[in-house]
């Protein structure tokens, strides 16, 4: 939506971000009572960091089934609130947001499973260490019992990115971007009605689509466009 993120309290005059921030509350004397003083943009990003210390403690400790729930509770919130337009301008589909998406599913598994493999044991806690900080196991390190849930959250992800990318065209026109978008979305309906059985890599391409797409409307760069193009025409 369309906010006047520039803030001033009426109460003592100082000014704050609300695109930086995430509050409406004055950061001087805490009043409510405030005015934009700058032109309405379309804002649905937040501040909010990903904190998987508690899980991380947990699974420190062999509690994975705990380390699990925490971690899902964890990265649900953070997904909740996610958005990629800030203060008018796009910002990127990133690695951290991705790792969240794909935690959580993976978690839900874990969460739920009477027992776990080595190496869905070892994939998990891989997620866990590293997700906050955006680090994504390379999609040959995916077992083959969980490729399915990254094939699923990688979707996702690029779903949400999409309805982002969609509001922030409506604001930029640029019909070829347009183009890329609607062959991108249809791929993704079509993983997610396969509940995610698609190849790793496959969803990394997906994903590799979005990203590159986002740097041609953030930069201009239209060597972006052309290998998001490229990417494409190699699935269809």
């Amino acid at each position: 939506m369309k906010i006047r993120g520039e803030r001033e309290c009426k109460q003592c005059g100082t000014q704050w971000s609300y695109y930086e921030t995430g509050g409406v509350e004055c950061p001087s004397c805490g009043s409510l009572e405030s005015v934009g003083v700058s032109e309405a943009k379309q804002h649905t990003a937040t501040p909010d960091a990903l904190n998987l210390t508690e899980a991380r403690d947990l699974a420190s400790r062999d509690d994975l089934r705990a380390a699990a729930r925490t971690a899902k509770d964890a990265c649900r919130r953070y997904v909740h609130r996610y958005g990629f337009i800030s203060g008018g301008d796009l910002i990127e589909l990133s690695p951290t947001y991705l790792a969240a998406v794909e935690l959580r599913h993976v978690a839900d598994i874990v969460g739920r499973a009477m027992s776990l493999t080595d190496p869905e044991e070892f994939y998990f806690v891989s997620l866990l260490r590293g997700a906050d900080t955006g680090e994504r196991p390379d999609p040959s390190d995916v077992p083959a019992s969980l490729a399915d849930a990254r094939g699923l959250a990688y979707a996702e992800a690029v779903m949400a990115y999409r309805r982002d990318l969609d509001t922030y065209l409506d604001d930029h026109p640029d019909q070829p971007a347009r183009q890329v978008l609607a062959s991108l979305t249809e791929h993704v309906k079509r993983v997610r009605a396969l509940e995610g059985d698609i190849e790793p890599t496959e969803a990394e391409r997906l994903v590799s689509i979005a990203q590159e797409l986002g740097t041609y409307l953030r930069d201009g760069d239209e060597s972006a466009l052309a290998t998001a193009q490229s990417r494409l025409a190699s699935i269809e």
